[in-house]
C-alpha cells in the first residue's frame, strides 16, 4: 500500500479590488473550493493585503486584494489547482509556492 505524502503549500491570490463585499467572499471561496476540489485540505485563508495599486495594470484593473491561503495537497495536484484558478475570471493572478 502507498503512503500518500501531503506537503504544505502557501497559496495567494489577486482579485479586484473594485469588486463587491459579496463578489470578493465569492472569489475566496472559489479558490478554496478549487484547493477542495483537487484533493487538498485549507488550514487557513484570510486576507493578506485589503488594497495595493499596482506597479501596470492587470486585466484592465489598477488595485487588488490579495488572499493567502495555506493548504496542504500531494505534489501531483498543483497543476490541476493552477488550472482551474486561471478558468477563473475573477482571479486576476495567483502563485502557489511549498512551505518548508
Amino acid at each position: 500500500m502507498e503512503k500518500t505524502v501531503l506537503k504544505k503549500y502557501e497559496m495567494v491570490v489577486i482579485i479586484d479590488a473594485k469588486l463587491t463585499n459579496e463578489e470578493k467572499e465569492v472569489a475566496r471561496k472559489d479558490a478554496t473550493e478549487i484547493v477542495n476540489n483537487a484533493g487538498g485540505n485549507v488550514i487557513n485563508s484570510q486576507v493578506w493585503i485589503e488594497k495595493q495599486k499596482f506597479t501596470f495594470e492587470i486585466k484592465k484593473c489598477t488595485e487588488g486584494l490579495y488572499y493567502s491561503i495555506n493548504f496542504e495537497s500531494e505534489a501531483s495536484a498543483i497543476n490541476k489547482m493552477r488550472a482551474g484558478l486561471r478558468l477563473n475570471e475573477q482571479i486576476l493572478r495567483s502563485l502557489i509556492i511549498l512551505v518548508d
